[in-house]
């Protein structure tokens, strides 16, 4: 006699997304793993005194969304603080953070710094980055900084300069005649990071809230970018806790590589809910900051300096991004490298075929925005896993950021997801955090502005599940609705299918990992 079911999901719009995707009407999950798909008749036998039985009332039930590129600490820091993602000018912005720096004087915390996250500049009819001048409108006895939403670019106020002073680096600190603007890019945000780093505690506060903003979005998994962070060990501590509602596959950055080796990491190692990623590299920075490496100069730059200005610039050059992946391939683990601009990618590539097997290896490249010049083929050849991030799509739009910054031909270029998954090209969709929303990001690729980069919704919707789940080496247990997979769903309150020019408007029902419910919103 068969066991009973601990969870019966009926009456749903089953998409296995398999393929060719099979559909049915229930699922049945024992012990965490799915045990039978099929009809709901099929599934009401395994159904005993002590199964809890749910009927999703004909809503869509899909595998759970993995977020194949996240930063949960920043995403629990736009959470906790001053969130400057819906601001519409500067003026708006500015107003988020007095706000917050009311709250702090209010006693609110012991928190000296004014923190803001997430602000698109591109989106404001003065588009301009936050500085000096709009920030010491803040606060003029408080530390102010407002991080730019691909974190690549930062504003501070006066009070911040004079207290970070000789440890700002001069290339990456904006200047106007000779003196700060208040604008920082790529490394002179080291040091801001540092002075305003969590500690343990904060961080645990900072990861649930992240957690809790996933689960609602129908997220079962991340691929977490950390450096310099306790996040690691407050993972594992909220994993013995039973508190961790999301597996976590941790990408370590390349300056911890010398202690991932000491003590013994290795890809793929570690528990049900927390594993050890790939080591993560970044080469260029990003567009909206200007810092991503170009082959031809950007469309609103025409000087070219020191630091490659007019083309971007380096964060990791290559002669060293090539050393980073040749010492950590020869360790063994995977590695993962932020490349944006063409040239940028064209070099990780480069040092991806260097090694034996980065198919095997399942080595990655972030975001690949600008892959030109024959890169698709080189991505495909090599095996290679693109983890995009669909949602950035929203600045693809004619008069957006893209043609602004790169013009109109590279903009209809950019992001060529259905060109990459023609090309047989491994995909993965992740968010960036900016924001973590699965299907809003799926939503941009299905509606993406150029044919190059428009999918299906079953291609885009596989890139965030299965795709997702092979670039963390877990598909034999993740990513599909099958028996013998982990029981990680997610109920959608409308049809994908049925409204593909309104995903982003679909509502997640429910959220359920290991066959636990850890979002219930029906």
């Amino acid at each position: 006699m068969t066991d009973a079911a601990d969870l019966v999901l009926t009456n749903a719009a089953v998409h296995t997304l398999t393929d060719p995707d099979e559909t049915a009407e229930a699922v049945a999950v024992r012990d965490g793993e799915i045990i039978r798909v099929g009809s709901t008749y099929e599934i009401d036998f395994l159904a005993g005194v002590d199964t809890h039985t749910i009927d999703l009332d004909g809503r869509v039930l899909l595998p759970g969304f993995i977020d194949a590129h996240t930063h949960m600490e920043e995403l629990g820091k736009r959470l906790v603080h001053a969130d400057l993602a819906d601001a519409t000018s500067p003026d708006e912005a500015v107003s988020l953070l007095a706000e917050r720096a009311d709250e702090l004087d209010d006693g609110e915390t012991d928190r000296e710094w004014v923190l803001g996250f997430g602000y698109d500049e591109s989106a404001w009819e003065e588009s301009r980055y936050l500085d000096r001048e709009d920030l010491d409108r803040v606060s003029e006895t408080r530390p102010v900084v407002a991080f730019r939403e691909d974190m690549h670019t930062g504003g501070v106020n006066g009070v911040a300069l004079d207290r970070l002073g000789d440890r700002l680096p001069e290339g990456d600190v904006r200047t106007e005649n000779g003196d700060p603007t208040g604008v920082l890019v790529e490394d002179a945000l080291g040091p801001v990071r540092e002075a305003i780093a969590p500690d343990r505690n904060e961080t645990r506060d900072l990861l649930l809230a992240a957690q809790e903003h996933a689960n609602e979005r129908g997220v079962t998994g991340v691929h977490d970018m950390i450096r310099h962070s306790h996040a690691p060990r407050v993972y594992r501590d909220l994993d013995s806790a039973g508190e961790l509602a999301l597996r976590v596959r941790i990408n370590y950055w390349s300056d911890h590589l010398d202690a991932a080796i000491e003590t013994g990491l290795a890809t793929n190692h570690g528990s049900e809910f927390v594993r050890t990623g790939a080591i993560k590299t970044f080469t260029d920075g990003s567009i909206g900051a200007r810092t991503a490496k170009l082959t031809e100069p950007y469309a609103d730059t025409e000087t070219e300096t020191a630091d490659g200005g007019a083309t971007g610039q380096w964060v990791v050059p290559p002669a060293e991004l090539r050393e980073i992946v040749e010492r950590a391939d020869g360790a063994g683990f995977q590695v993962t490298a932020h490349a944006i601009g063409d040239r940028a990618v064209d070099e990780v590539l480069a040092a991806y075929a260097a090694t034996d097997d980065p198919g095997g290896a399942r080595h990655r490249i972030e975001h690949a925005e600008l892959p030109f010049d024959g890169a698709i083929d080189r991505f495909a050849d090599l095996d290679v896993v693109a983890s995009v991030q669909p949602n950035f799509l929203k600045w693809a739009d004619e008069g957006g950021l893209y043609d602004a910054r790169i013009g109109s031909e590279r903009r209809r270029r950019s992001n060529p997801l259905r060109e990459l998954r023609d090309a047989g090209v491994r995909l993965a969709f992740g968010s960036d955090c900016m924001p973590l929303d699965p299907l809003l990001g799926v939503h941009h690729s299905v509606n993406a502005p150029a044919d190059v980069q428009r999918l299906p919704v079953t291609e885009a919707l596989r890139a965030y599940t299965r795709g997702a789940a092979y670039a963390g080496f877990d598909e034999d247990r993740l990513g599909t609705i099958e028996p013998g997979k982990r029981g990680d769903l997610v109920a959608l309150d409308r049809s994908p299918w049925d409204q593909p020019d309104d995903i982003a408007a679909i509502d997640v029902a429910a959220t359920i990992i290991d066959g636990e419910i850890v979002y219930d919103a029906r």
